[in-house]
């Protein structure tokens, strides 16, 4: 099951280190509207917010053909009720997002991005990938946007994978080590666990200490 807080990267997609991360470019434009006859209208600009992002990934996703219901956009900022990062909360230290979605035909599909600083703006990236896969279909390429499309099918859910991962988050490699053995002290077959668990947290201790050694 994906759930949308906190964020599940997909399995086996690159992660962009950090410091390579860009400020983005992405607004939103408001119109005022003259207020007396002849006069010029003005064009407001302003950062996109979180809600923003959702609503063009969303919007996106619609013009193909997939229900609201079918879409779980994953982030590191905490849900409202209907699933949707919420506003107002702080901003996380992972902007990365990661919008999985299934198709009609009962294809399980997901698009991540984490390229830029700010949670709204890989969402917007999201959006703007997505309408220029569609651009392909719009053109006769609906052969071609199928097969690009099987690159972001998305792997089986990471299931318990991702609750020992955060066992090790923000950890120092000696740190990650030490919290190893804590956890392989209490979950080992050896110690009355089982051998599904203690290959679960030795996945997530792997790649803790890859993210913290880069």
């Amino acid at each position: 099951m994906i759930s949308a807080y906190p964020l599940q990267w997909p399995a086996g997609w690159p992660r962009t280190k950090p410091y390579a991360r860009k400020e983005a470019s992405f607004s939103k434009q408001e119109r005022e509207y003259a207020r007396e006859p002849g006069g010029k209208d003005i064009i407001h600009r302003r950062d996109l917010t979180i809600m923003d992002g959702c609503e063009r990934a969303l919007k996106e996703l619609g013009f193909m053909g997939i229900d609201r219901q079918d879409i779980v956009i994953s982030t590191n900022v905490r849900t409202r009720l209907d699933g949707l990062p919420r506003s107002g909360e702080p901003k996380p230290g992972d902007p990365g997002v990661a919008v999985y979605w299934e198709t009609r035909k009962h294809e399980h599909r997901v698009m991540a991005i984490d390229r830029y600083t700010e949670v709204a703006d890989n969402l917007a990236a999201v959006a703007l990938t997505l309408a220029a896969m569609r651009a392909i279909e719009r053109h006769g390429g609906a052969q071609i946007l199928d097969r690009a499309f099987t690159g972001f099918e998305a792997l089986p859910a990471p299931g318990d994978d991702w609750k020992w991962r955060d066992e090790f988050a923000g950890l120092a490699p000696g740190e990650i080590d030490r919290r190893y053995r804590e956890l392989a002290a209490q979950h080992h077959p050896d110690k009355g666990g089982d051998d599904a668990t203690m290959a679960a947290i030795n996945r997530a201790r792997d790649d803790a200490l890859r993210e913290a050694r880069a």
